[in-house]
């Protein structure tokens, strides 16, 4: 299994925002091989941002690294524009092979 995860630094009061934008969205993620769960994750909020965490699990890094070159991938992400001043950084990615 594998687990790709973005990290986001959200401004503050533009939390609204950016949930909105991924409630609104169409991810385009059903019924692409090898997709399994999406979940938006909330972290904490400090005195500069809220984090953020989108977090997919595929069953494997392959499938995970198909999608991101697909014409689904491409559709999902062209209407994925936060209002200006959302992002206080540009989304810092990580995955992860699953080991146990």
């Amino acid at each position: 299994m594998y687990i790709a995860m973005n990290r986001f630094r959200i401004a503050l009061g533009r939390e609204a925002d950016f949930e909105n934008l991924w409630r609104s969205r169409e991810s385009h993620l059903d019924g692409t091989p090898g997709f399994r769960t999406f979940h938006l994750l909330r972290g904490a909020t400090t005195e500069e941002c809220t984090l953020f965490a989108s977090h997919t699990t595929w069953e494997t890094k392959a499938a995970f690294e198909a999608w991101t070159r697909s014409d689904a991938f491409r559709r999902a992400h062209a209407n994925a524009k936060a209002p200006p001043g959302t992002y206080l950084r540009h989304p810092v990615f990580e995955g992860f092979e699953v080991l146990i």
